[in-house]
């Protein structure tokens, strides 16, 4: 047999831009960022699931508890496209384990909390480290798999996400009612602490194609979209056309043009302007948000149906909300496979369409006094949709951009996603709040009903900019036709 350890270490030497060489190893780079997608998602859904409890053992307000799910998300939004540019700047795998870190320690810090407040300031430095970690996953994933299998390798990716997005009401549900709330935080402490020495061990460090931080551009993204969020979720409390909810979409707005003008003429620009005249890039972003829009909203509000609307234990309704959560583990994996034949569209398309009829399905079917098999068919053919968008989503954002910029994709389409939860949170509590309230089981599901089809409309709207993305051939070459992204001066080195 040849010797092979001298092509190995030659392979550990570092490229002109920054890359390692060597082959990476796909299995080790799929199952660590996968951990990653799981531990950021499942976050989420676990929170959600103990709301009736914070709303009684900490008296928290609605206004406290959508801050319990959108402090996280508001951080998660604002900061993604900054995870990306630093992992490109310092080295993807060294930020993904920096990342890693924060949101275990912040998790700890959650754990901790004896009061509303200390509990969302933890929550936002969670969505810090979430924000850094989450983007990377696909960074990491693209860069290890060759095109033809990529949308199989996401396909799984997606499936361990739904994963995550299973077992947070069960596992949640499980843990309040047996342990005490605080262990939902306590869990992620040694997934990630083993995360973190595994990602040390396996995971090979590259760089991306901006050796430079885009310093002006960071702080007018990220205060840009604060700004944009903080009008929704203080709208139901200080009121739409409040000064503080105006002046916010001024400032977002005038912030966010800024940062526009900025990308233009920037060096070194954390997003390529013209990556948005590419029909898949721009038709993944518009998918993304009406898909979290529904998603997360009505994650905020089924969570708490199940407990405070029909009177179940928190561990029953986790139970029960299995049959929605469960779909992506399930069918993720297989649309992610088979969209690598068809493409992308129609299960983006399709999936929405799902997801429309079923949250509509569920807020008709939701009256005073319904049993829960009334809601399981709708709650099944919603999961189902879900299911067909998440990898293919992720697919289509990162395949429309070269390998390079995949961490730019991914983290450009995953603010478009969490800026839509924010919103779809905001929206469906001021909806809920006008049509229900807490005062009894019966004005809880007439506010929801109402709630669930503002979500279904927004999944409906969704399916427009899906049924505009690009077929199969032209997403595999990532538009051809459209405008090409000017060249970076650190790649025209390169190849010399």
């Amino acid at each position: 047999m040849p010797d092979t350890s001298a092509p190995r270490l030659a392979g550990r030497g570092r490229r002109r831009d920054g890359s390692m060489n060597g082959k990476p190893r796909t299995g080790w780079t799929l199952a660590l960022a996968s951990v990653g997608a799981f531990m950021t998602s499942m976050d989420v859904v676990v929170v959600a699931t103990a709301l009736p409890t914070l709303r009684t053992h900490l008296g928290a307000s609605l206004s406290d508890l959508e801050w319990t799910v959108n402090a996280y998300n508001l951080a998660f939004a604002a900061l993604m496209l900054t995870g990306a540019a630093l992992g490109d700047r310092f080295g993807r795998r060294r930020m993904y384990v920096a990342g890693l870190a924060v949101f275990t320690a912040a998790s700890i810090a959650c754990a901790l909390s004896t009061a509303v407040g200390p509990l969302i300031g933890a929550r936002i430095v969670e969505g810090i480290g979430a924000a850094v970690v989450l983007p990377l996953t696909l960074t990491l994933i693209s860069e290890a798999f060759p095109l033809e299998k990529r949308g199989a390798a996401i396909g799984i990716w997606g499936g361990v996400t739904g994963l995550g997005v299973a077992a947070g009401p069960l596992l949640g549900g499980a843990i309040i009612q047996g342990i005490s709330w605080q262990w939902i935080f306590w869990i992620n402490v040694p997934v990630g602490a083993v995360a973190i020495v595994l990602c040390m061990l396996f995971l090979r460090e590259s760089r991306g194609p901006r050796p430079q931080l885009d310093l002006v551009g960071l702080p007018l993204i990220a205060l840009g979209l604060l700004a944009l969020v903080w009008a929704p979720v203080r709208a139901p409390a200080a009121g739409w056309g409040s000064g503080e909810v105006i002046g916010a979409l001024i400032v977002g707005a005038g912030l966010i043009l800024a940062f526009l003008a900025w990308e233009r003429r920037a060096r070194f620009p954390m997003m390529p302007l013209a990556y948005f005249r590419r029909r898949g890039f721009a038709t993944a972003g518009g998918v993304a948000f009406f898909l979290s829009f529904a998603l997360i909203g009505s994650l905020f509000m089924i969570a708490q149906l199940f407990q405070t609307g029909l009177g179940y234990s928190p561990l029953a309704a986790g139970l029960r909300i299995l049959v929605w959560t469960a779909m992506p583990m399930l069918v993720a994996p297989i649309a992610g496979l088979v969209s690598d034949r068809i493409g992308n569209r129609p299960f983006m398309a399709g999936g929405l369409l799902l997801m429309g009829i079923g949250l509509g399905w569920l807020g008709l079917a939701a009256k005073p006094g319904v049993g829960y098999t009334s809601l399981i068919i709708p709650l099944i053919v919603s999961g189902i949709g879900i299911s067909c968008v998440f990898p293919t989503l992720a697919n289509a954002a990162v395949g429309s951009v070269p390998v390079n910029d995949s961490g730019v994709a991914a983290g450009a389409n995953n603010t478009v996603r969490e800026t839509g939860g924010l919103f779809g949170v905001a929206i469906l509590a001021a909806v809920f709040a006008h049509y229900g309230g807490y005062a009894s089981a019966a004005v809880f599901v007439h506010g929801f009903k109402y709630a669930e089809l503002v979500a279904a409309a927004a999944a409906l709207v969704g399916v427009v900019p899906a049924i505009l993305s690009p077929s199969k051939a032209r997403a595999r070459d990532s538009d051809p036709g459209d405008p090409a992204p000017r060249p970076l001066p650190q790649e025209a080195g390169a190849a010399g």
